[in-house]
């Protein structure tokens, strides 16, 4: 691999900020969610 080429597999910029919003994303989801149902998560679950 030349020195140009940057990997495209493991700790990439690229791949740690689309981990970074998606994360993100999940968790605005869960929050209203749980506003919404006024459930936690473990109770929307069933292990509650």
């Amino acid at each position: 691999m030349t020195e140009n080429q940057e990997s495209k597999f493991g700790f990439t910029e690229f791949a740690e900020t689309w981990n970074g919003r998606l994360a993100m994303l999940g968790f605005l989801i869960g929050l209203a969610t749980e506003y919404l149902t006024g459930q936690g998560i473990l109770s929307q679950l069933g292990l509650m």
